[in-house]
């Protein structure tokens, strides 16, 4: 079974913006070209985000369509309960956690210091990868 990735919102912000250096961005590339996976939460951040530019907006609209989204469930409640007791992350990043670590994929992030903090997520920076 080929690896899995769940994008967080920063993730995807950042790829939209080539924020990332290239190695980063080729990484990304591949897995959307793949399969393109965010969290409920990130749907909802991105389609509210008020970015400087307009037109980015239409860009987020058009990720998020080309993406599939994954909802909530119990199991991802009972982990989002448990992450956020533990390791005192917010309650949007510790669903996307659970949402990652519910369905066995790795979280692209850079969100090292609150992301870390899980042991059981598979996390990767797009910062870090040379």
């Amino acid at each position: 079974m080929a690896k899995r990735y769940l994008i967080d919102t920063a993730g995807v912000i950042k790829y939209l913006n080539e924020y990332f250096p290239r190695n980063g961005l080729l990484f990304i590339d591949n897995i959307i070209d793949d399969e393109s996976l965010i969290s409920f939460i990130t749907k909802i951040e991105l389609l509210v985000w008020n970015p400087p530019n307009p037109d980015d907006l239409n860009i987020y609209h058009s990720f998020v369509s080309g993406s599939s989204v994954i909802g909530i469930n119990e199991e991802i409640i009972q982990k989002t309960i448990r992450i956020r007791k533990d390791y005192k992350l917010k309650l949007p990043d510790a669903i996307i956690a659970a949402t990652a670590i519910s369905n066995d994929c790795t979280l692209i992030s850079d969100n090292d210091k609150d992301f870390l903090k899980v042991p059981t997520l598979e996390y990767i920076n797009p910062q870090s990868i040379s």
